[in-house]
């Protein structure tokens, strides 16, 4: 994770912000599994070498551009014939011999958290934000570039709560970053769009909707989508985390806590040691 700079100022009082539903990005924002990721495929060489080869590229590049991003969507990077679910890979067992294997990303991915799972580390205040909402049957709902074999992988090895709707990489046809590179043109809302709808609140007024994210492709995501953004400065630096748009700018989840009014059942996420602007 990158060090919180300290020019920033997180200091602010407590603010209670009403909202109807509430969504999660899920590494970076519930979990930090990038020891975890870069363990696989380094132990993995063998399978991260052979996609490399077979899209033309260094390994070394394929990882990095695989950050923040749908497996398939770095597939799409290099090669769109091969960006579905089920990668058609040529294996060259020698210059003359050549056959075909099927790599099936969704059961890659989904054997991340079973064979590294003590390579990953809970973000501060995730588990009892989490156990809180699901306590008190609150709408709330994962939305990620993860595969959902990763994400319930995930869920499953740190014993967190499991939402009732989750949004994968699966359901969408574009990952969060889209095909966006110029911050200004914004990133494409559809996953955020999409888990509104699961909820049952895509006719909420704007700013209803809470959207948790620590990549700046994903805050502008939930903006774009009409969500309030809560940022969390945990995998980008505070700057980025800022000029992409979100609405509050917090450590980690140790300053968000769920609140409901018995008496009037109004749902409230109260805020606190935000960034002073």
């Amino acid at each position: 994770m990158s060090p919180i700079e300290e020019k920033w100022n997180f200091t602010s009082g407590p603010q209670t912000v009403p909202f109807n539903g509430i969504l999660f990005d899920m590494d970076g924002t519930i979990i930090d599994s990038t020891d975890a990721i870069v363990k696989y495929w380094h132990l993995d060489l063998a399978e991260l070498v052979r996609i490399g080869k077979d899209l033309g590229i260094d390994p070394i590049d394929l990882l990095k551009d695989a950050h923040g991003r749908r497996s398939i969507d770095t597939l799409r990077l290099y090669n769109a014939e091969k960006a579905n679910w089920q990668c058609e890979c040529t294996v060259r067992a020698t210059r003359s011999d050549e056959s075909s294997d099927i790599i099936d990303i969704s059961h890659m991915e989904g054997l991340v958290p079973k064979q590294f799972g003590q390579g990953a580390k809970e973000i501060p205040g995730a588990r009892e934000l989490l156990a809180s909402l699901e306590g008190a049957n609150a709408p709330w709902a994962i939305v990620t570039s993860g595969t959902r074999p990763l994400v319930n992988g995930w869920l499953d090895v740190m014993k967190l709560a499991h939402p009732k709707r989750m949004i994968t990489a699966e359901d969408v046809k574009q990952g969060k970053p889209g095909q966006v590179i110029d911050l200004s043109r914004g990133a494409d809302p559809e996953c955020y769009l999409l888990a509104k709808e699961r909820l049952s609140l895509s006719s909420n007024a704007e700013g209803d909707i809470l959207v948790v994210e620590d990549a700046p492709a994903g805050i502008r995501a939930g903006v774009e989508a009409g969500c309030k953004v809560i940022g969390l400065a945990t995998s980008h630096s505070v700057d980025r985390v800022v000029a992409a748009g979100a609405h509050w700018v917090v450590k980690d989840l140790e300053s968000v806590k769920f609140r409901k009014d018995a008496a009037t059942t109004d749902l409230t996420i109260e805020i606190s040691n935000a960034l002073v602007r």
